[in-house]
């Protein structure tokens, strides 16, 4: 019985976490909305043919990251439910592998903006910023994709030992 307390405490935490980081990307999205949009940066010659593509490629990366927490709230209720060892568990995996790929595209198509900004602002350190913030969503997606194999595993040794028996 404290065990499923205990499993259902860490899960609760999880669930948690997402609702926050959900919390954070909307107000971050806020931010790039409205504080890009005050007086001071448009008003910058040089950063005003930036801005804009700027915004629509980070905006475009919203719904993956959305889709990833949606996946990951299911994946934390099949935990719950003692069903992590399903196919939902493997689907809802795959999907937060393919939410960080494209995410990680995304970013990447941004390399030439980056670039140009670099150049013209003369500041190389903004590469190297964009370079980790493309290979985070990668990082994830390899995760989940070595999740995705273990729980796989796990489901065809659980099936072929109730085969077994």
């Amino acid at each position: 019985m404290k065990e499923n307390i205990t499993k259902k405490g860490s899960t609760l935490f999880l669930k948690f976490a997402l609702i926050i980081l959900a919390f954070i990307a909307v107000v971050f999205c806020l931010i790039l909305f409205f504080g890009f949009e005050g007086e001071g940066i448009r008003h910058v010659p040089y950063l005003q043919r930036f801005l804009d593509p700027f915004l629509i490629l980070m905006f475009s990366t919203v719904i993956p990251f959305y889709v990833a927490l949606i996946q990951a709230w299911k994946l934390l209720t099949y935990i719950d439910q003692s069903l992590v060892f399903s196919e939902n568990s493997v689907q809802a995996l795959k999907n937060i592998k393919y939410c960080g790929v494209v995410m990680s595209l995304i970013y990447a198509s941004a390399m030439p903006i980056v670039f140009r900004f670099a150049e013209q602002d003369d500041a190389p350190g903004v590469i190297i910023v964009w370079a980790a913030i493309i290979g985070a969503p990668i990082v994830v997606s390899v995760f989940a994709a070595v999740l995705e194999k273990l729980v796989r595993s796990a489901i065809d040794i659980k099936t072929e030992n109730d085969l077994t028996v």
